[in-house]
């Protein structure tokens, strides 16, 4: 919500966000007009949006069971809101909770693909509040298509329901692929404080990796491709040096490191990037940060021995990476910013940058799941979901590699731009990643790899001049 739109409603720009929406939900009295038909399928299902009016307003607020957080758009027409079912599913009933920004003319669509869409409900005439939909359609994406808003800001949903029954069972919680963190978390409440004023003000609360290229042009994905070497796509290595297809947290921990730290064995992995045939590499340590996704820095925990996931997708499409919830400013090179694919040219000497964040909460259960991603979750208005919540360092990769001129046949071993990704696999020394963890995301201080903060020198560092524990 803008600051603008804050003030015509008589609530103070300081207030916090979750104040907000749970001031505003008590307003317009969110109440469901009928029972509910079939299974609610499209809470904690990813989600897009055609835009967001505001970093705290994404699309996944929709669908978060949560009354007190909302999507909104920018204030013009046309947008959308879609969910992603992860299967076929035949749609019985549609639920819309408008905040009072609503739409007056939209339609309820359904594609197998999300590409193709199908209505299945159309209005002109939306009167907001809650809208119970019983519709009859089928589909894996489901959207809200609105063409006319009700007044003169965007659309904005506190909660997008859709019920059915699925063409799928719901996945098991074990069994193969499932990797089980002994001891479980359990017992976790997410935390929704907001931490209190701090003189000087807290503004950062991270601490960086810097880790080198440690393995190149290796088509092993210990991850994705355990024990096969060779089945993957190529991939560029920092940190731990010994990864390969048949990597174990044992092995990991026996191996060395290409990070300046080193209590830091962790394996991060990227798609190697390549100028037409010729390997490009990322020259000297690149900048991972360990940051707090959450709004409460303090609930931040160290990461589990051996947790692993993979951020992003090499089949992502250019609209899903551009409105990824881990997306920051896309890639840029000399000039250029928010670049969603590899520029065509980059101004000559410049490097090609890229950023993407990972999900900071962790189911507690699961160490790895079958798609590797499943046991993790991203924050929705920096609260981790209840379904995931644990709050965990929210890593940030920071990529540069030497590459400018005519880019026309730059990519990566993925595919295009958008197809960039990584995987984590985390090996640190647990007594030096809770001391960083602590003193850094905890304390609310901007660290470098010593757990130091410059702006605050009074505050000391984690580790020593070696980056040990002193």
């Amino acid at each position: 919500m803008s600051n603008r739109r804050l003030r015509r409603i008589g609530i103070p720009i300081g207030v916090t966000t979750a104040v907000v929406a749970s001031m505003v939900v008590g307003a317009f009295q969110l109440t469901s007009a009928s029972a509910a038909t079939g299974t609610l399928l499209s809470q904690g299902r990813p989600a897009l949006a055609s835009s967001t009016e505001l970093g705290e307003s994404p699309a996944a607020a929709a669908f978060d069971g949560n009354n007190a957080t909302r999507w909104s758009s920018q204030w013009s027409d046309p947008q959308w809101l879609r969910v992603d079912l992860g299967s076929t599913a035949t749609i019985s009933q549609v639920v819309l909770q408008w905040e009072a920004a609503y739409a007056k003319a939209f339609q309820i669509q359904t594609s197998p693909d999300g590409n193709a869409w199908t209505s299945i409900y159309s209005t002109t005439t939306g009167t907001g509040g809650t809208q119970t939909l019983n519709v009859t359609g089928s589909g894996r994406y489901v959207r809200m298509y609105g063409t006319q808003r009700a007044n003169g800001y965007g659309y904005s949903l506190y909660e997008f329901k859709v019920y059915g029954t699925s063409s799928t069972t719901p996945p098991a919680s074990d069994g193969p692929g499932y990797v089980m963190a002994n001891p479980p978390v359990t017992g976790v409440v997410p935390s929704t404080a907001t931490p209190p004023p701090t003189n000087p003000p807290t503004t950062h609360h991270e601490f960086q990796a810097n880790c080198s290229v440690s393995r190149s042009n290796l088509p092993d994905d210990p991850i994705v491709f355990f024990g096969l070497p060779g089945a993957s796509h190529s991939h560029t290595f920092m940190g731990n040096t010994t990864t390969n297809a048949n990597t174990t947290l044992a092995s990991l921990q026996a191996g060395g490191t290409a990070c300046i730290t080193p209590g830091d064995k962790t394996a991060y992995w990227m798609p190697t990037l390549f100028n037409g045939d010729q390997a490009v590499q990322p020259v000297g340590r690149q900048v991972i940060y360990y940051k707090s996704g959450v709004l409460d820095y303090r609930s931040v925990r160290p990461f589990p021995a051996g947790l692993r996931y993979v951020v992003g997708s090499p089949s992502s499409t250019q609209a899903e990476f551009q409105n990824h919830p881990g997306h920051v400013e896309g890639f840029e090179c000399g000039d250029l910013t928010n670049q969603w694919d590899i520029p065509a040219n980059c101004v000559a000497g410049s490097q090609l940058n890229v950023r993407l964040q990972a999900p900071s909460c962790w189911d507690g259960i699961h160490l790895d799941t079958p798609d590797h991603k499943s046991h993790m979750a991203y924050p929705v208005v920096g609260v981790c979901p209840q379904d995931h919540p644990v709050a965990v360092p929210m890593i940030e990769f920071k990529m540069a590699w030497p590459v400018s001129g005519n880019m026309a046949n730059v990519h990566f071993a993925s595919g295009r731009g958008y197809s960039f990704h990584y995987d984590v696999y985390n090996a640190w020394d647990a007594p030096t990643l809770k001391a960083l963890s602590d003193h850094c995301i905890n304390g609310g201080l901007q660290c470098d790899p010593r757990g130091f903060d410059q702006y605050k020198p009074d505050r000391g560092a984690a580790l020593n001049e070696n980056y040990v524990l002193p």
